[in-house]
């Protein structure tokens, strides 16, 4: 009987254990979404040298941000949502197609393009169709703005209006997990486990609010025709930051920093 008392007050302990961890992970999560919904989509643009607030403590990162100033003037934020890869390099890009008219054209006819294309890999088209057309319509409505200051100040207010934003993270998404599923013999080799590339697609890319590995983001440049610069800044003993083109070899049109865990925008100097 003391046996069974004994048994019966440690599960209770276990379950309580249980509920107090839960109830810390739920806490926790709280915080992060506060932190996150305070921050906008995608910021304005701030100097490198808003990054020294941040560190002002902390000497191995303050020797970063300084190194990282020497290559950069900029910087603009993007929400730390999980969808912060996506968000940042699909306006990092089409910001700096504006400058380009050839470029930006090129790009317009590969993205109305583009829907056929996931229809052929066999994505249903109910479900591509209303991400498309928000797609095209923000290319759209930014490529009729009279000025390039116009047009950068609508593709600003677009993507921090939470149902265009979060379509075009939607979009670029399907457009990544199109171009694995296309090259699936080269992919297969970065995906860990047994999954295969279409169960990674379905659990690691499609999904909102995953965060993105080199695998995503070497996919996403192939399927937009272009090339990013992954400027990493972590806890790492060397007083400079760490640069890194994918895919390898590319010219990098967009520049990224990357923080454990988040991405936001780069200018270059």
């Amino acid at each position: 009987m003391s046996e069974k008392l004994e048994l019966s007050g440690e599960q209770t302990h276990q379950e309580g254990q249980i509920n107090q961890d839960e109830l810390i992970l739920q806490q926790q999560r709280q915080i992060q979404q506060e932190i996150s919904e305070s921050t906008p989509l995608v910021g304005e643009l701030e100097l490198i040298s808003s990054l020294n607030a941040e560190y002002s403590n902390d000497e191995i990162y303050m020797q970063k941000v300084k190194d990282l100033a020497s290559k950069y003037k900029f910087i603009r934020r993007t929400r730390p949502d999980g969808n912060c890869f996506f968000r940042g390099f699909s306006y990092g890009y089409i910001e700096k197609l504006l400058s380009n008219k050839n470029e930006f054209k090129t790009f317009y006819t590969l993205a109305e393009n583009s829907k056929s294309s996931l229809v052929e890999l066999g994505f249903p088209q109910f479900t591509v169709e209303d991400f498309y057309d928000t797609f095209m319509e923000v290319l759209k409505r930014i490529s009729d703005m009279p000025t390039l200051e116009d047009a950068k100040r609508e593709l600003h207010q677009l993507f921090n209006e939470q149902g265009y934003s979060d379509y075009m993270v939607v979009y670029l998404r399907l457009l990544t997990s199109g171009q694995l599923q296309r090259e699936k013999d080269f992919y297969s080799c970065f995906i860990e486990g047994n999954r295969t590339v279409i169960d990674f697609c379905h659990q690691e890319v499609e999904p909102m609010y995953k965060e993105s590995d080199h695998i995503h983001i070497m996919a996403a440049c192939s399927a937009m025709n272009t090339g990013v610069r992954v400027v990493y800044m972590d806890r790492g003993n060397s007083k400079q930051v760490t640069e890194h083109d994918l895919p390898e070899g590319s010219t990098p049109y967009v520049h990224l920093l990357y923080r454990p865990g988040h991405y936001d925008i780069l200018y270059p100097n």
